[in-house]
């Protein structure tokens, strides 16, 4: 049953009817899975019985393209190909064509590899500066909490997966830092939060909860947070020439939405066949499709009226590679958030930054501003120099 959250502002906040995994696919490897890739996002129908019919919350086949899962997410950045997708979809489509590919490739360092832990989603929709507010004030609890986090930031919406084993966990969490649960009304209420975040939001995919004691408050996390990055020679990776548009498919014109969304295929289609350096498409049950990439890549788009969103206004990723971090670390990417979205409102009063979040299996990706790009660096850099370890 979908457990409902009611925040304050405009804000609401709830759980998907979905059991997700988290699939990683090394990027040497990706035009091998590109087949599998393109099945995923356009199913025959003649394999629906195999497929999307079975998995909860399965949308209406009338209904359009983008709103055929609950939760889906495919992500190719310059360190990995991640994918989410239903437990289902995983096990039937994901599964066999990685065994498959290890019968006949030598084994190695780095392979395709899905979860064997399922995740579960809460969706946070909301507009503006509240939206990315709410998000961090429910990602500080669950950070502080030891509970994992995989974020995913999306033109309309943001979504915070969490493990399906720790959903319990999770309300416990958010209970305890003021949130109340209305058995009747399904909700939750913060009736006394304050928000000092600006626009962001925050992420990291963990796998275990930790063995030591979660820190006890924002500061300590971020102090762990660097301490530990610094620990496995983890640095702020910028590809200078790697500009981002955030965009989403249109909705807003009945008279053409067939051929709009027939363009976002087929340009979705031209993307992945060549392997783009950097592209997260988000699909969900109630939304249109929301994209971030590359500048270069909005020509397979052709016609301006394919996808919405501003087509001038770009964003700079910020890459940290987390693959040399133990599966128990946990509050990464949070704890790089608190650091960016909180202190850099410094004493002579500069904005504070505003950024949106993506997370992969094995990374976590800040995406910033151009205007703001050297600003964030030196607050990571400055954060880095001021930790010692030991």
């Amino acid at each position: 049953m979908e457990q409902r959250l009611s925040p304050l502002m405009s804000a609401q906040i709830h759980f998907l009817d979905a059991q997700l995994s988290l699939v990683h696919i090394p990027l040497a490897q990706y035009q091998h899975y590109l087949q599998v890739i393109l099945k995923l996002l356009f199913p025959n129908p003649a394999d629906e019985g195999e497929t999307r019919v079975h998995e909860p919350g399965h949308s209406d086949p009338s209904s359009s393209w983008a709103n055929q899962y609950p939760f889906f997410n495919v992500s190719i950045t310059p360190i990995e190909c991640s994918i989410v997708c239903s437990k289902t979809l995983a096990q039937e489509l994901l599964s066999p064509a990685i065994d498959s590919f290890r019968r006949i490739a030598n084994d190695g360092p780095d392979q395709a590899t899905v979860s064997s832990e399922h995740f579960v989603v809460i969706s946070v929709e909301g507009e503006g500066l509240e939206a990315g507010q709410r998000v961090l004030e429910l990602t500080s609890p669950l950070a502080l909490a030891g509970i994992s986090i995989f974020f995913i930031t999306t033109y309309f919406s943001d979504y915070i997966l969490v493990p399906s084993r720790a959903r319990g966990q999770v309300v416990r969490a958010l209970e305890e830092r003021g949130f109340q649960f209305e058995k009747g009304a399904e909700t939750y209420v913060n009736p006394g939060g304050h928000h000092h975040r600006s626009k962001s939001s925050a992420s990291s995919f963990d796998g275990k909860i930790p063995r030591t004691p979660p820190p006890t408050t924002v500061s300590e996390l971020q102090s762990r947070t660097f301490a530990l990055l610094k620990r496995h020679a983890i640095r702020p990776q910028v590809n200078s020439h790697i500009r981002l548009a955030h965009c989403a498919g249109r909705r807003d014109n009945p008279n053409s939405f067939s051929s709009d969304e027939l363009g976002l295929q087929i340009g979705l289609v031209k993307c992945l066949i060549h392997q783009p350096r950097f592209l997260s498409l988000t699909l969900t049950q109630d939304e249109p499709a929301s994209l971030l990439l590359e500048k270069q890549l909005l020509s397979n788009f052709g016609s301006d009226n394919v996808l919405l969103g501003s087509k001038e206004d770009f964003l700079v990723p910020i890459m940290l590679d987390l693959d040399p971090l133990p599966l128990e670390a946990t509050g990464i990417v949070c704890g790089v958030a608190g650091k960016l979205a909180g202190n850099t409102a410094s004493e002579d009063l500069m904005d504070k930054i505003e950024m949106s979040y993506l997370s992969t299996v094995r990374a976590g990706t800040v995406m910033v501003d151009e205007k703001d790009l050297d600003r964030a660096i030196a607050a990571l850099r400055t954060e880095e120099k001021n930790i010692t370890t030991t």
